[in-house]
C-alpha cells in the first residue's frame, strides 16, 4: 500500500521539522514547501492527501497562498491544517477567509497530530 502524501509548508525550523518527523512516524510521505507562492502548484502536481501550513511567516502572507490553493478547482478539496505560535482575531479571520479546515497552536499540532489528522480527513 502506498503511503499517503502530506505537503508541509513552513519557514521556521521548529516546529516545522518536528511535524515532518511526526508525520513520517505515522507512515506519511512528506514533501516540504518553504515558499508559500509555490504551494498551489506543488499541490496540483503532487496530489497530496492533505496540507499542513505554518501561518507564521516573516516574508509572505501564508493565508493568501492557502486561499489560492482552496480557490483552485484541482486542489480545493484538500484539507488544510494550519498552525501558528500566535493567537489573534485577525489571524483567525484570515484563516477562515482562506478556507482552512483546522487552525491550531504549535503546541496542539505537536501534541495531538494523530487526532488532528483524523479530524481533518473525516469525510462527512
Amino acid at each position: 500500500m502506498t503511503q499517503p502524501l502530506a505537503l508541509v509548508l513552513y519557514e521556521k525550523l521548529l516546529p516545522g521539522s518536528q511535524i515532518v518527523n511526526r508525520l513520517q512516524d505515522l507512515n506519511y510521505r512528506v514533501e516540504v514547501i518553504t515558499d508559500p507562492a509555490l504551494l498551489a502548484n506543488a499541490a496540483e502536481q503532487s496530489r497530496p492527501l492533505l496540507v499542513l501550513a505554518d501561518l507564521d511567516s516573516a516574508h509572505q502572507n501564508v493565508c493568501a497562498a492557502l486561499g489560492r490553493l482552496k480557490q483552485n478547482p484541482a486542489t480545493n478539496h484538500l484539507p488544510v491544517i494550519a498552525f501558528s505560535g500566535q493567537d489573534s482575531q485577525d489571524l483567525r479571520a484570515a484563516a477562515l477567509a482562506a478556507g482552512i479546515t483546522l487552525l491550531v497552536t504549535e503546541a496542539a499540532i505537536l501534541n495531538h497530530l494523530p487526532q488532528l489528522l483524523e479530524q481533518a480527513l473525516h469525510i462527512e
